[in-house]
């Protein structure tokens, strides 16, 4: 039996974060974890790219122009959206999770550091809270998936 797994060696890896404006208390704690979990895993601030975006409506375009453009290994996404009292909700979260079919039809691995939430203390948690940091794991997942794919 031959088991493949990707390493977490980010030495040598060029990564960009699309990160959403919208929100931005929660989303500059992800970007800070995702860059934090980069650094430490050995990816130089020279191929670091950090783009910014109103919200999490228009991250899929960048992300698919970032992951299109050669120029990157992998892309990390950093975006919150909280519920309201509307469907809006439903629209921006749909939209964003779509940043996975820009990595199936690339070839570039995305992580997914979107929050979705029901509060914005859910979100809070999942920001460098008491659940941790979502976009440190979205990072680290950018980093094994690439090494992985290195691999195959």
């Amino acid at each position: 039996m031959r088991v493949v797994q990707g390493g977490l060696d980010g030495a040598g890896l060029r990564v960009a974060i699309v990160a959403g404006r919208f929100n931005e208390a929660i989303v500059g704690r992800l970007v800070d974890g995702a860059l934090d979990c980069l650094r430490r895993h050995g990816v130089a601030d020279d191929d670091l790219t950090v783009c910014w975006v109103p919200g999490c409506w228009e991250l899929p375009l960048v992300v698919r122009r970032t992951a299109q453009s050669g120029r990157v290994d992998a892309v990390v996404t950093a975006g919150c959206v909280v519920r309201g009292h509307t469907a809006h909700f439903e629209y921006v979260a749909g939209q964003a999770a779509a940043v996975g079919r820009v990595s199936e039809d690339t070839g570039v691995p995305v992580g997914f550091g979107v929050l979705t939430t029901e509060t914005f203390e859910q979100a809070v948690d999942r920001a460098g809270g008491k659940l941790g940091n979502k976009g440190w794991d979205a990072a680290m997942a950018a980093i094994e998936t690439t090494r992985l794919l290195k691999e195959l």
